[in-house]
């Protein structure tokens, strides 16, 4: 019984290492479609319309670090507005879309 549960262990982190892997791949054509215009292929926020409205640099790690899934989740789902502008119009996204690009922006930290 131990040895099948010492087994289970390792493939149930095979498992946990893959979605998110593949969460991160699909993520990035989600990213790409949606949310590059603003933030960067790279993350950095610095296009044309990144620059207008403010985008953060998601590529600097600590930039990242004050960044939880759940705000980041929070923020693509509802959008963003500040002093009555709106910065990030709410997604309509599906709820695995939004989490797959999360976890693709959480790739681009150096």
């Amino acid at each position: 019984m131990k040895k099948l549960a010492l087994l289970a262990i390792p493939a149930a982190l095979a498992l946990a290492f893959t979605t998110t892997t593949a969460n991160a791949a699909d993520g990035k054509a989600v990213y790409s479609d949606n949310c590059a215009k603003c933030h960067g292929d790279d993350g950095k926020g610095a296009t044309k319309m990144g620059a207008k409205l403010g985008a953060k640099d998601y590529s600097d790690a600590a930039v990242q670090a004050a960044l939880t899934d759940d705000q980041a989740f929070k923020s693509i789902k509802e959008g963003l507005k500040k002093d009555d502008k709106t910065l990030m119009k709410p997604s309509e996204l599906a709820d695995e879309d939004i989490k797959a690009s999360i976890a693709y922006l959480r790739t681009l930290k150096k």
